[in-house]
């Protein structure tokens, strides 16, 4: 896919359209440079993978202390969340109240243990597409990280990241990576596929960090000052 970045000139929506403070993050909902879309727009740097249903596993590994790999029925059979999510893709659409059902990140960690060791995650998707993210407050730490397998009561559509994609609501939405197989928990923030084709490390839609461009310096352990 083309970068989606290039196009993009950011204009903020009317004053009415940022609605009420988000109770969850007392900010406006709808962050500068976006607009309100109506539907669910299709972007993927991948082609869609086919799942008959089956043959779908999901790996935990990494700086834990219990690795984990489940076949599809096992994973579906874990403990479901269900939650009203809104999306904010790096191309200048929001999407509100979309109700999402699956693993709750935090329950993952209650199954895995990470180590003290480990401060970032990795993410993989089945095509080798990563993107990484810190194992901390306001990212992979907030109560609304899902692993996201239903969408609107429905299993979740493949061209949306079914069977499973990660939904990370306060990141932008190249963050959540679509056709999920592989999480590893690391020690050091690793650069993803679209990060290193000049996307920024931590992809905050209220700060705007949309380019690497913008990013501070970045140390050789890629940690952000």
């Amino acid at each position: 896919m083309r970068n989606p970045l290039k196009k993009i000139q950011p204009v903020s929506p009317p004053a009415e359209e940022y609605g009420p403070l988000s109770e969850k993050t007392k900010r406006v909902r709808v962050p500068p440079g976006q607009r309100l879309a109506k539907r669910w727009p299709v972007l993927s740097a991948e082609r869609t993978p086919k799942f008959n249903g089956k043959d779908w596993d999901v790996t935990v590994d990494g700086l834990v202390k219990n690795p984990q790999k489940w076949t599809w029925d096992e994973f579906k059979n874990l403990a479901k969340t269900e939650q009203v999510s809104d999306l904010h893709c790096v191309t200048t659409w929001s999407l509100l109240d979309q109700k999402f059902g699956g693993l709750s990140f935090k329950r993952l960690l209650e199954i895995v243990q990470p180590l003290p060791e480990a401060e970032y995650v990795t993410f993989e998707a089945e095509s080798g597409y990563t993107t990484a993210i810190p194992l901390k407050e306001g990212y992979l730490l907030e109560n609304d990280v899902l692993l996201a397998y239903e969408h609107e009561n429905e299993p979740l559509e493949a061209d949306h990241g079914g069977p499973l994609r990660l939904l990370v609501p306060q990141l932008y939405l190249w963050k959540s990576v679509k056709w999920l197989k592989k999480i590893s928990f690391k020690s050091e923030w690793e650069r993803g596929f679209w990060e290193v084709r000049g996307y920024h490390q931590r992809a905050d839609p209220w700060l705007e960090e949309r380019y690497s461009s913008e990013e501070k310096p970045i140390r050789r352990n890629h940690k952000i000052d």
